[in-house]
């Protein structure tokens, strides 16, 4: 007799056609956001963490799956300025990450959190810039 293997929960990817916080068929929540060229960190941090608080409201304890597009913020290489790359790796797996399930990003594609996803976020995001 074979032991059952746990299974992990792995969402369907189906970016939403527009932004916003969608529920899916599958009993998960997409967020879509689509950061501005005129956009700084911090609006951009406060935005995306404002979808994450809006959609445990909404849909409380569900699978987060987050779509994030950014427009502009180009080093004019085909990439993006250090801003924007310490915004999709530094901020995002330290501060967002933990509170989804998973995630794509336009510097690191899609990825599904190798923990669970945490439910309990803070009240509100205070970033602090280092010296």
């Amino acid at each position: 007799m074979t032991t059952p293997r746990k299974v992990s929960f792995v969402p369907e990817y189906n970016k939403p056609d527009k932004p916003g916080i969608w529920m899916n068929f599958d009993n998960t929540a997409s967020i879509y956001l689509v950061v501005a060229a005129s956009d700084s960190f911090d609006q951009a941090a406060q935005a995306v963490f404002a979808a994450v608080r809006e959609a445990q409201s909404r849909f409380p304890g569900w699978p987060r799956i987050f779509y994030l597009d950014i427009l502009g913020h180009s080093d004019g290489q085909g990439g993006f300025e250090e801003e924007f790359v310490e915004f999709q790796q530094e901020f995002w797996f330290s501060a967002i990450a933990p509170f989804l399930t998973a995630f794509e990003l336009p510097l690191v594609g899609g990825l599904l959190s190798p923990s669970p996803q945490r439910n309990d976020l803070p009240d509100s995001l205070a970033i602090r810039s280092t010296p």
